[in-house]
């Protein structure tokens, strides 16, 4: 029967504080303001509008910064990689006979870009969604399971009724991603695929029609 689990982007599959935050210094730059690249790259996540404020970004300004940003973009994307056992939990799910989803706060147009960079076979990608947002995704293409790294990503799997995966790749620790609901926590995902065969809370999500 099949399945589908749904996977985060940023910090769940790909390390993208690097790039990130040299373009973050280099909008800064050119805006003669003092964006903090790497500050902003520890907190990957919510909204790119909600991380430049809590930055010290005006909030006029905000508008005409996503902008710049956005059209910085694609340039970091080959400095971006896939973090420790991204491509092997893709697979597993593939090995199984399960669907791939890709559910992510990022721009859909830049994380379009990075899943044709690393040559990714997924199924759906929605972009632009952040925490209990994401859920709506989730139940439309019937994500049984949800991994993600941050607290945002367990609020929504809770959401949509999904098996809720940590990990904690990213700006939250065990014990956050355990408050926001997650029901298992790895440490990355080199772990997920020999999760995915043994635990079973997972094999009942699988089993069930409707993947929860």
């Amino acid at each position: 029967m099949t399945f589908t689990v749904g996977f985060d982007l940023d910090m769940t599959l790909i390390d993208s504080r690097p790039g990130v935050a040299k373009a973050i210094d280099q909008v800064g730059a050119e805006f003669g303001l003092p964006l903090d690249g790497q500050l902003f790259a520890t907190r990957l996540g919510p909204p790119l509008a909600q991380l430049l404020t809590e930055i010290g970004a005006p909030v006029d300004l905000v508008p005409a910064l996503t902008k710049r940003y956005r059209e910085l973009y694609p340039s970091i994307v080959p400095h971006i990689v896939a973090l420790p056992g991204a491509e092997a939990a893709l697979a597993a799910v593939r090995d199984r006979g399960g669907r791939v989803l890709v559910v992510t706060g990022k721009h859909e147009p830049h994380a379009r870009l990075h899943i044709d960079a690393l040559d990714w076979k997924i199924d759906a990608l929605v972009g632009d969604l952040w925490s209990a947002g994401k859920a709506d995704a989730l139940r439309t293409h019937g994500a049984g399971i949800f991994v993600g790294d941050h607290a945002g990503d367990m609020i929504g799997a809770k959401a949509a009724d999904s098996y809720a995966v940590g990990v904690t790749t990213g700006p939250c620790d065990a014990d956050e991603l355990r408050t926001a609901g997650a029901d298992v926590i790895l440490p990355d995902l080199t772990d997920f695929p020999r999760w995915l065969a043994d635990h079973r809370p997972a094999r009942a999500a699988l089993s069930s029609p409707s993947g929860e």
